[in-house]
């Protein structure tokens, strides 16, 4: 991305002063998603975020995976706290995908961090369930700048966690709802950061109603170009999207 084009990421709001193009489980579109794949695909294309789900194995161990099950992601079955890391390495978390993912691995978050700790993105976290609150926050301050870090979930009480163990970090909540002053007052009493409706029930006065609360807004759901299309021009921070390279394309001509 050049000089001319990294500018037109610019965006005046009140978290991040970027607008972030969130590549939803990586680019999701395009490679399995949750994998290194779906990451790396991502960096390719020149997204300026990442967002990503945590779970917990039976061993202990913090992963990334969103489904309940991973019957449908993988050659096994079961839930993710049914297996230790270790055997979770054994199932194929591509093929589902294509032949062209066959083997490819579920990953650790701390590997991801890892792979990232270099690159100047904007990471969304989602936490999948409550107790992994501690080591997901000691995860990211040993290998990320947390500035460039939101905790999120649909779970309030996984926020209520974070925020009682750490008072700085960035959190958004993600609601199925349209932004209204109950899940504002709500999220307020928690110091939430950014709040993250779904962009088909999405309305312009929630979003007036956010930016009047101080907060920034994410918005998740973008499942197609033609939502994407009709989103765009409200006053948001960034969406979450499985094609992150078209929603850069219309950013670079708007």
């Amino acid at each position: 991305m050049t000089e001319e084009q990294a500018q037109k990421f610019k965006y005046s709001n009140t978290s991040m002063n970027i607008f972030v193009n969130y590549a939803h489980r990586g680019a999701s579109e395009y490679a399995p998603e949750n994998t290194m794949a779906a990451f790396k695909k991502a960096f390719q294309i020149g997204s300026n975020g990442i967002e990503l789900d945590l779970q917990r194995t039976k061993d202990g161990k913090i992963v990334i995976f969103h489904d309940n099950k991973i019957d449908e992601k993988s050659n096994g079955t079961g839930k993710i706290s049914d297996y230790t890391y270790k055997e979770l390495l054994e199932f194929d978390f591509g093929s589902w995908f294509s032949k062209e993912f066959e083997n490819e691995k579920i990953v650790l978050f701390e590997d991801f961090m890892k792979e990232v700790s270099s690159k100047d993105l904007i990471l969304a976290i989602e936490l999948k369930e409550e107790g992994i609150e501690k080591e997901t926050l000691e995860i990211i301050n040993k290998y990320y700048n947390r500035a460039n870090v939101f905790i999120t979930s649909f779970i309030y009480n996984a926020l209520l966690n974070v925020r009682k163990l750490d008072k700085t970090i960035k959190i958004g909540w993600l609601i199925k709802e349209d932004i209204n002053q109950k899940n504002i007052l709500e999220f307020m009493k928690i110091s939430g950061n950014q709040i993250c409706p779904p962009a088909d029930l999405v309305s312009e006065n929630g979003i007036k109603l956010a930016r009047k609360n101080n907060l920034g807004v994410r918005l998740w759901g973008v499942s197609n170009e033609n939502i994407m299309l009709k989103v765009y021009n409200l006053d948001i921070d960034g969406m979450t999207v499985n094609f992150p390279d078209k929603l850069n394309e219309l950013i670079m001509n708007n």
